[in-house]
């Protein structure tokens, strides 16, 4: 009989300027187009909510949201590629579910490449559906993609 080894517990905290090298390094090894350095400073110096979820001092994941006029919009959710599958990506949308929901947001509003299963499998799980479309949003190899808007009520 083997025993099952039991993960260290996940930690929820605001992302700081000293989180942003190896925000960036996830980033790069996530997306085709990561964002920069330049737009998660931005995203912290305007106060849009940008909290990092780690285990054992390592960031395992990440989010940003902007919270404005009963609307939360989720900018960017990312787990590291080694940490994937692993029910992270869950976690973290449901903390920001709640501070949106402690910030009187109604409903919370992201964009999805048509293309990424993955994460359109996790955002329908959790309660989102398909609004519209936003044509040419995302940068791709040969131009532009759409994205799709989905939206839930919180």
């Amino acid at each position: 009989m083997s025993a099952i080894l039991k993960q260290p517990a996940l930690r929820f905290r605001p992302m700081q300027d000293t989180d942003l090298d190896e925000i960036i390094a996830i980033e790069r090894r996530c997306y085709r187009y990561p964002w920069t350095r330049l737009i998660f400073n931005d995203c912290l110096r305007v106060g849009y909510c940008c909290w990092v979820c780690e285990r054992l001092g390592v960031i395992e994941g990440y989010g940003v949201t902007s919270v404005a006029a009963g609307e939360s919009h989720l900018l960017n959710l990312c787990v590291r590629p080694d940490s994937q599958q692993q029910g992270i990506g869950r976690k973290l949308l449901l903390h920001l579910i709640s501070l949106a929901r402690r910030q009187n947001a109604e409903m919370m509003f992201l964009e999805v490449r048509p293309t990424n299963l993955a994460a359109r499998a996790l955002y329908e799980s959790m309660g989102f559906n398909e609004l519209g479309s936003r044509r040419d949003y995302y940068p791709a190899d040969l131009g532009r993609e759409d994205a799709l808007i989905l939206g839930r009520v919180l």
